[in-house]
């Protein structure tokens, strides 16, 4: 992973699992140790989701620039229908608190996407590869 990539995962993923450790332990007093067990849950949902999201459309970007959009689209629905199959598979489910569970997956989501659109806009990535032959002048105009 180029070091672009990795630092803007890294600056996504600290304060994620920093606000998960804030609200697994709000969870765990509200709520108890299901409460902490939902937040626990909910934190490494978003970011596994969220990293592996991110991973791919990096990929995507280096090798099939044109795809980019259109990837990131799949990508994000793709996100949200293996998030209903989970709410699903665990609709009734007494392993923890379903409302601490919830509240932490939103916010840390909305954390994830913050830190992520803060790291993307303070990279110094540059839009146009330059061209080695940029220091040489280039003949132009008419031969003699």
């Amino acid at each position: 992973m180029p070091s672009n990539d990795a630092r803007i995962l890294l600056q996504a993923a600290v304060p994620t699992a920093a606000v998960g450790a804030v609200a697994t332990v709000v969870s765990a007093v509200v709520a108890g140790g299901k409460g902490a067990i939902g937040a626990v849950v909910a934190t490494v949902l978003v970011m596994l989701f969220m990293g592996l999201g991110l991973f791919v459309l990096q990929r995507t970007a280096k090798s099939l620039p044109h795809l980019f959009q259109a990837m990131g689209l799949m990508l994000y629905g793709a996100q949200i229908l293996l998030l209903f199959i989970f709410l699903a598979a665990f609709k009734n489910t007494t392993l923890f608190n379903a409302r601490a569970f919830a509240v932490t997956l939103l916010v840390a989501t909305l954390v994830w996407i913050a830190a992520q659109t803060r790291a993307h806009m303070k990279a110094k990535i540059l839009y146009v590869e330059p061209d080695s032959t940029a220091g040489k002048p280039e003949k132009t105009g008419r031969p003699s």
